[in-house]
């Protein structure tokens, strides 16, 4: 089954203590695999291991994981009572060297660096891991989905297209058996007609380009990340292609090829999203 790079998945649950954690997957092509992280303060200790779980599901794409823990009590005000001592003595001392006698306000002495804070919910990584993963484990399974449904339908397309080369190949093979006898029997010197059957003669490329179609059929009905591999297949397809254009002596054998090549062009455009 082949899957898509396009997906996404997400999951939340509400944690004791800690209040709603949420788990938010998006994925989308990429030539390899890309993880970006966006976790909440304190949280990157988790990356390794978010990391980890999705390498396990996910072998090609752009994967933005999205960490959202929101803290089910208030958080405390913290003042720095020796800062702010340290504050008012050292602005003491400037007032008299400089005879200020104005007081300086609450106001201002709170909004000085460091003097006011919110004292941080203390949340321990290892406690919060076992509960995160299963939200975890459950956003990739719905993004897998979505990844599997988009992939199924990739394959139909890709199937028709594949389709499509061959029946114009089959056509082509037609034509090119009749033309090719007509013309090299229109050509009297022995010579001229020896150049021109290994000049214009064209099984080979035909018989490679059949090949590669069955090639392509067969790694469609793989299961696992085919996409570099049908890429590959699709870019040999296109090779033999533009020889069989290069080296065509036929006006409907040239009508032919640019069919083809207009399917092998649709192909691969979507060979890149296929994992």
């Amino acid at each position: 089954m082949l899957n898509s790079m396009t997906g996404f998945g997400s999951a939340e649950k509400i944690i004791a203590s800690l209040g709603k954690a949420s788990v938010e997957l998006r994925s989308a092509n990429h030539k390899y695999l890309d993880i970006a992280f966006h976790l909440p303060e304190g949280f990157l200790a988790l990356e390794e291991r978010i990391k980890k779980e999705l390498e396990s599901k996910i072998k090609r794409g752009r994967v933005v994981c999205a960490v959202n823990i929101g803290a089910k009590e208030a958080q405390k005000v913290f003042i720095n009572k020796a800062l702010l001592k340290s504050y008012l003595g050292a602005l003491g001392v400037i007032g008299r060297q400089m005879g200020i006698k104005d007081g300086v306000s609450l106001e201002t002495l709170v909004h000085l660096p460091g003097v006011m804070s919110l004292e941080q919910n203390k949340i321990s990584k290892d406690n919060i891991w076992p509960q995160l993963k299963i939200l975890l484990k459950q956003a990739l399974e719905r993004m897998a989905r979505t990844r599997q449904k988009e992939g199924a339908a990739l394959a139909r397309y890709l199937k028709n297209r594949n389709l499509g080369v061959k029946s114009n190949l089959a056509a082509l093979k037609a034509r090119f058996t009749k033309v090719i006898k007509r013309k090299a029997a229109a050509i009297k010197a022995e010579e001229e007609r020896s150049a021109f059957l290994k000049s214009a003669d064209i099984s080979e490329e035909m018989e490679r380009l059949a090949f590669h179609i069955r090639n392509f059929n067969n790694k469609l009905s793989k299961n696992g990340p085919v996409g570099k591999e049908l890429d590959f297949v699709a870019q040999e397809m296109q090779r033999e292609a533009n020889t069989i254009a290069a080296k065509s002596c036929d006006v409907l054998i040239s009508g032919r090829v640019v069919n083809i090549k207009s399917q092998i062009e649709k192909i691969r455009e979507q060979v890149q999203n296929i994992e």
